[in-house]
């Protein structure tokens, strides 16, 4: 998912960590506000949640089903059918951004493609909710040196963001904010062969680039990525560099309130991990505040493991409970939007 020097815990520089450090204790604990007004494991059920989970599981399921789903692969190609039959069937449009890369495996060109799902096109502000659907070629974390060019299926990093979309496509058409959305799903986030030598974030790195060499009558307002979002044991901490830029902190700000105020506690109000992803393509190239929603957590149940690339990362380690919690607090976010 991310370059091995930012895929674990990334403590930065001093610097970096005092100011983010400051932006915590001014946003949350500056104006006498509590992280969230109810108690860490109150309970909520599916019952409770307006956001249909079990729906988003089933999905994440359906999507597995293909088998892997790497960059260029047929799986990827019936994932492509499958996202544009379903949006399609909920009054959505699909356009297909295609782009051209080298395969690192052996210097031939590939094309890759990302998925862009407008809703409410007339409107010119909006914000773009996106996440990476590629699956990344190989389980080369696996605890089982064996396993490590065995099948990864991606249900956590790969599907969960994207089943979260596929269940809030549903509310799009009548979401009456003075916004329209933006869809976009993100091919080649992981292509990645070689940690040493391949490129992450092809996709999103394409769609930034292109926003600014061929600027849309549109501009986004704020971005927010979804990335591993339905791990049972849900920890969604701020992300450290969505929450130490300037111009993201108040979406960050604005999401997690939105999570406090619904009583999902799982969005934990205080910065965890720095972790390189698509956020920063489109914040760095394209100047979208984006901020990154994700458990990068991934501890298999009963163990200290991680599943996070690696054979174990299958729908039995996801919840329909935590993608409802995640989808409905997004959704939520959005009536709210200013």
């Amino acid at each position: 998912m991310r370059r091995p020097d930012a895929q674990t815990v990334f403590l930065g520089s001093a610097i970096l960590g005092s100011l983010v450090l400051v932006a915590y204790l001014t946003l949350w604990h500056g104006d006498g506000q509590a992280e969230s007004p109810v108690p860490r494991g109150a309970a909520l059920s599916l019952r409770d949640i307006s956001f249909d989970g079990a729906r988003a599981c089933q999905f994440l399921q359906d999507l597995c089903a293909l088998g892997p789903r790497p960059s260029g692969s047929e799986g990827m190609a019936r994932q492509q059918r499958m996202l544009s039959e379903h949006f399609r069937g909920l009054g959505g449009s699909v356009e297909r951004q295609e782009f051209r890369v080298r395969d690192p495996r052996d210097g031939r060109p590939l094309t890759m493609t990302n998925l862009i799902v407008p809703w409410h096109p007339e409107r010119r502000e909006r914000i773009l909710l996106c996440a990476h659907y590629d699956t990344r070629p190989w389980p080369d974390r696996d605890p089982d040196p064996r396993q490590r060019r065995g099948v990864f299926l991606g249900a956590n990093d790969g599907a969960s963001g994207v089943a979260v979309l596929a269940e809030l496509a549903r509310h799009m058409p009548k979401l009456d904010i003075r916004y329209g959305v933006d869809f976009a799903l993100f091919d080649g986030e992981e292509f990645v062969f070689d940690d040493q030598r391949d490129r992450y974030f092809l996709g999103s790195e394409y769609f930034a680039r292109q926003y600014v060499a061929q600027p849309p009558p549109h501009r986004y307002r704020w971005g927010v990525l979804l990335d591993m979002v339905g791990d049972t044991h849900l920890e969604i901490y701020q992300e450290g560099y969505s929450v130490g830029w300037a111009d993201t902190r108040p979406l960050v700000r604005d999401i997690w309130a939105t999570a406090a105020r619904l009583g999902v506690t799982e969005f934990i109000a205080r910065p965890r991990h720095y972790l390189r992803d698509d956020h920063l393509m489109l914040h760095d190239i394209a100047g979208i505040p984006t901020c990154n929603i994700i458990d990068f957590d991934y501890v298999r149940p009963g163990t200290r493991q991680s599943s996070w690339h690696t054979t174990a990362d299958t729908p039995d380690k996801c919840s329909a409970l935590s993608l409802a919690k995640v989808g409905w607090v997004v959704l939520e976010w959005l009536k709210q939007v200013p």
